[in-house]
């Protein structure tokens, strides 16, 4: 993959949420069960998650806990100093590093959480939402879970009223997103449906009105999406390779029972603005994948 992210790193291991629901949101009360989402009025608290940031604007995600510290290159951090205080406090390392506190928005999880497989970039994860049409009440199948990152931002949007199944082969994946997917929005319901095993030949028994597939080959589950997806329904494929579109919409157009098959490409790039000094970024997020968008029709007679 071209582009670039920021690395991962040795970040402590964020521990499971209280019960709640899809993120307690800045209107929940003070006492709402975790995660809270940023802006949140309560301070922070005992098992919450955090992301500092330095002063170069490196970020880690952290849970804390009482009695707990936090170790990186700038010294080291009691969680304590932390508890109790504002989200965006500000405070120094032991090396006299400043570290700022606030809680993790949808960007930081996806960069910064845990991973099995690749994960869906933010930037890419907002067109499959917005050109796929998924907001409250679709009832969308996912082939390719992951590491859970579109996982959450669909159930985002698809709440209330919707629901989420979602299929990955690999048990090591679907556990890896079970665990980011409660962290980020705490306990879902029944909004999401993971289901471990192969999606071909499963998920045409699944009715649906949004198909999302992030799949290696994803031609090869067109018969079944043909079987899940009701007329007007719409398929949004997420493929990083040339030929992997090129396949894709060989298939839509010999299946018949496709309209559309319309493929972009997301790239972002940030400005730096100090003062009278404003010029684009020397590195970007460019190519990640291709999101090919398609529209379910009735078969010809």
């Amino acid at each position: 993959m071209s582009g670039h992210e920021e690395p991962a790193g040795d970040e402590p291991a964020a521990s499971e949420p209280a019960a709640g629901g899809l993120a307690a949101g800045p209107d929940a009360p003070e006492g709402a069960a975790l995660p809270r989402r940023p802006g949140h009025p309560a301070p922070l608290g005992p098992g919450e998650t955090v992301v500092l940031h330095d002063r170069k604007e490196r970020r880690y995600l952290v849970t804390l806990r009482e009695g707990g510290q936090f170790g990186y290159h700038g010294g080291t951090l009691d969680h304590d100093r932390l508890l109790g205080a504002p989200e965006g406090v500000e405070v120094s390392a032991s090396k006299g590093a400043r570290l700022r506190a606030l809680r993790p928005t949808a960007e930081d999880w996806t960069l910064k959480a845990p991973r099995g497989a690749q994960v869906v970039y933010p930037k890419d994860q907002a067109m499959i939402v917005a050109r796929g049409d998924i907001g409250p009440g679709c009832e969308v199948v996912e082939a390719g879970a992951g590491s859970g990152a579109l996982t959450a931002a669909l159930l985002r949007a698809v709440v209330p009223g919707g629901r989420v199944v979602s299929f990955e082969r690999r048990e090591d994946f679907a556990d890896v997103a079970r665990r980011n997917v409660a962290e980020r929005l705490g306990p879902v319901g029944d909004a999401w449906d993971l289901r471990v095993g192969e999606a071909a030949g499963a998920l045409g028994g699944v009715p649906c009105d949004r198909v999302v597939l992030d799949l290696l080959e994803p031609w090869e589950l067109l018969d079944d999406v043909v079987a899940a997806l009701r007329p007007g329904g719409l398929l949004v494929a997420y493929t990083p390779t040339v030929p992997q579109v090129m396949r894709l919409h060989e298939g839509l157009e010999a299946s018949g029972a496709f309209a559309g098959g319309d493929t972009t490409e997301t790239m972002e790039r940030g400005w730096n603005v100090k003062g009278l000094s404003v010029r684009p970024d020397h590195r970007m997020v460019a190519h990640t994948a291709f999101i090919t968008v398609a529209r379910r029709v009735p078969e010809p007679g």
